[in-house]
């Protein structure tokens, strides 16, 4: 496996890029050295659907390991109070839609909005972990269409 491809995916799993970077990177690699472009595709879903458990089992379980750190506690209770107060905002206006306002909020494919953002606000409210896990998975499988036909289309735009 070439570097390239290897950046792609680490960067497919990191919580800001995720697939949003790394899939039109991984698109590229594919187009350059002539790999199938839906097995390239594949492969990056299912990373991000992949790291959802991950995810969780951080929340769930490491978390309150790492809470005893002055570093990581100090870092996470700044960024959570933040984060907080957009779940918040969140909750009260989807909560009767809870799945489907899941699904679209991974589903934008914009920074932050993401399979991480979308456990971390699901942990935070609570809600049904089975069902989270589908809406999340929903949501990176649609915004990974969308980048996907937005790659495509821009590298036919403009190459």
């Amino acid at each position: 496996m070439d570097l390239k491809l290897v950046y792609a995916l680490i960067l497919t799993i990191m919580p800001v890029t995720e697939l949003r970077v790394g899939l039109p990177l991984a698109i590229i690699y594919a187009m350059e050295h002539n790999i199938p472009i839906m097995l390239i595709f594949s492969l990056v879903i299912l990373l991000n659907i992949l790291i959802i458990f991950g995810i969780f089992y951080f929340l769930d379980h490491l978390h309150n390991v790492f809470m005893n750190f002055k570093f990581y506690k100090r870092i996470f209770d700044r960024h959570i109070k933040r984060f907080q107060k957009k779940v918040d905002v969140f909750e009260r206006k989807y909560k009767s839609g809870g799945f489907f306002a899941l699904v679209l909020f991974v589903a934008v494919p914009l920074p932050g909005t993401g399979a991480w953002t979308g456990c971390l606000a699901s942990w935070l409210l609570g809600l049904d972990r089975k069902k989270s896990i589908l809406a999340i998975a929903l949501g990176v499988f649609i915004a990974g269409i969308l980048i996907l036909l937005g790659t495509i289309s821009f590298i036919n735009l403009f190459f």
